[in-house]
């Protein structure tokens, strides 16, 4: 491919690399089409003017093929390597950046079919910036056009001089004489056989439209990222749908019990799991607090864990103050129904009024105590997982908590999401919850966040993961 080298915009160079060899060039910002090669070795010229052999001329188009084709493979790697629908589309306006010369952009996400998700990403733009530009009239925008379903030319549309325009629309006028840009580019985001996802557009600071092979590689590009944002966009559909899944058919609030406070922090995984907690007022003012997690993920996991749940709350209701005979009916209940499935159970009769807490624990991590002279792990007896022996039973013990004292509740994802050694997991584990500030001890809500984050950090909290975390925090008053 022949073409001259990409005009400067805004004072930026396009990162897009030119060819190695180039013949000569028409006027600087004027698109040329590649001629055809030439047998006549006169006609056949260098920029200097000196005649060049027609084999020359061939190597130069054969460069400038290695150089796009060097480009795109470059860019679509890097495009490859984003797992989330976020990340592929900043990278993806990054990239037609680059190749279209622009130094700003923004994507808006509307897929065709209407089940969403419905968003606008941003390249060098603030939220409030694409909070003006969302004001102009839809129909006046490039990608408003494209969304409406208007017809669009396969090299999208350019808007070189804004102001130019005498039938620019005065708020888009307004606009972008506000945010600095004169010249647009957009591209529709289009994918075969799921139709429209959204459109592209890139914003030039100065009066600009990207050169012929600017958008023969910007349109390549943006086809084959289409297709890796389909990809991205039922992953992404796939998660919201089991983390709504998972969190109905957990409490929607916690109860408000006197004598206690309660706080929560639960994560599913991208896949959705089986880790669980419930907080169940009891008769006698007394309160059912478990956590557990089902082994497996996915659909079935999650189902299971729901209806693991519900019968622990039956139980609970029937023989609360009883922990072990709960676990028991829950054990035989998982054995009948789904003997192939198994689960770890932590169950606790909470009494706020004598701040005590009877404790049975099914393969189950031990509670964490933590007060202002002591934080120390709960001792329980040592059981099987419910479902791996053909009759389970467990001793209880019981937790005398002091007023003002946490004790907190959590599932094994916490530990696992480490990925350290289950030693050094719990040491990790002691030496957060050691480390609450005093103030913060008063507030059971920060202390599981303290925890959380400081067990996690770096983001690991919030990351994708195999595993689902629940934290339970009860702080006797």
């Amino acid at each position: 491919m022949n073409a001259p080298h990409p005009a400067k915009v805004a004072g930026i160079d396009s990162t897009v690399p030119s060819p190695a060899h180039t013949v000569a060039s028409a006027a600087a910002g004027t698109p040329q089409a590649a001629e055809p090669p030439t047998t006549d070795a006169a006609a056949a010229t260098d920029p200097s003017g000196t005649p060049c052999a027609p084999g020359a001329l061939l190597q130069d188009r054969l460069a400038g093929w290695v150089s796009d084709l060097t480009t795109l493979h470059e860019l679509t790697e890097r495009l490859l390597r984003t797992d989330t629908l976020a990340d592929g589309l900043q990278e993806v306006l990054r990239a037609g950046a680059a190749l279209v010369g622009a130094r700003r952009g923004l994507v808006v996400l509307e897929p065709a079919d209407g089940l969403g998700p419905g968003t606008t990403v941003g390249l060098g733009l603030a939220r409030a910036d694409l909070g003006h530009i969302e004001t102009v009239p839809r129909t006046c925008l490039s990608y408003g056009r494209i969304l409406d379903g208007l017809p669009v030319g396969e090299d999208g549309i350019a808007e070189p001089d804004l102001f130019a325009e005498k039938s620019l629309d005065p708020r888009h006028r307004e606009v972008a004489a506000r945010l600095g840009y004169a010249a647009s580019y957009a591209l529709p985001l289009s994918a075969e056989g799921t139709g429209r996802l959204g459109a592209a557009v890139w914003l030039y600071d100065e009066p600009a439209e990207p050169g012929e092979r600017q958008r023969h590689l910007a349109g390549l590009y943006v086809r084959y990222a289409a297709q890796h944002l389909t990809r991205l966009l039922e992953v992404e559909r796939t998660r919201a749908s089991m983390a709504t899944m998972a969190e109905e058919l957990l409490p929607s609030r916690l109860p408000r019990v006197p004598g206690v406070q309660l706080a929560v922090r639960h994560r599913t995984g991208p896949r959705g799991g089986g880790d669980w907690y419930d907080a169940l007022p009891l008769p006698d003012a007394a309160l059912g607090l478990a956590v557990g997690s089902v082994t497996g993920s996915g659909p079935s996991a999650v189902a299971a864990m729901g209806r693991l749940r519900a019968s622990l709350r039956a139980y609970a209701v029937m023989e609360g103050e009883d922990p072990v005979a709960v676990l028991s009916d829950l054990e035989l209940l998982l054995r009948l129904t789904e003997p192939a499935r198994s689960a770890t159970a932590l169950f606790g009769y909470c009494e706020p009024a004598l701040r005590r807490i009877t404790l049975a624990g099914a393969g189950h991590s031990p509670p964490l105590l933590i007060g202002q002279r002591r934080t120390e792990f709960v001792e329980t007896s040592v059981s099987a997982p419910l479902g791996m022996l053909a009759c389970w039973e467990a001793p209880s013990v019981e937790l005398q908590a002091e007023p003002g004292e946490t004790v907190l509740l959590y599932t094994d994802g916490l530990l696992h999401r480490t990925g350290d050694p289950a030693d050094r997991a719990f040491a990790r584990l002691h030496a957060a919850a050691a480390g609450v500030p005093r103030a913060a001890r008063q507030d059971p809500d920060a202390v599981v966040e303290h925890v959380l984050r400081t067990v996690l950090p770096g983001g690991k909290a919030e990351a994708d993961s195999e595993e689902d975390v629940a934290l339970l925090a009860v702080r006797f008053e």
